[in-house]
């Protein structure tokens, strides 16, 4: 059985935030706001159904998803951008992997949790931006 990603998680790293964004497009200002932000995510699972829930003071985020089943994600509530992409996700051992085809190349992240930290790689073209959080909940 899978590990139990459910819990509430708090942001306690962020590296390359900045250069992750630039290679989506993502505006400026956009950016600037972002890089300040402290994200909580919430993740509920159920077997290999999947919600992530994303909280800032900015804009909150909600992605769902069972394994296995490709899902048109829509991140125009995110980040600005009016952009779709073909989203899948996929257990990897004890990690989940989601990869994204759309109109950036080599998109895509992967979670896997380490004692009591969540780690979240987030990859687009040649960036890779790299997240910590703790379980608070």
């Amino acid at each position: 059985m899978p590990v139990n990603y459910s819990g509430t998680w708090d942001i306690v790293s962020n590296v390359n935030l900045e250069g992750y964004m630039v290679s989506l497009g993502i505006d400026f200002a956009t950016r600037k706001i972002a890089s300040m932000l402290k994200p909580q995510k919430v993740i509920k699972q159920d077997g290999d159904c999947f919600t992530i829930r994303t909280f800032t003071t900015f804009r909150n985020y909600e992605c769902s998803f069972k394994i296995g089943e490709e899902v048109t994600e829509v991140t125009k509530g995110m980040d600005n951008r009016s952009c779709q992409c073909q989203t899948v996700v996929n257990w990897e051992n004890d990690k989940l992997v989601c990869v994204q085809k759309g109109e950036k190349k080599n998109r895509g992240w992967t979670h896997w949790i380490q004692g009591d930290e969540l780690h979240l790689e987030l990859t687009c073209e040649d960036q890779v931006c790299k997240q910590v959080y703790k379980r608070t909940l």
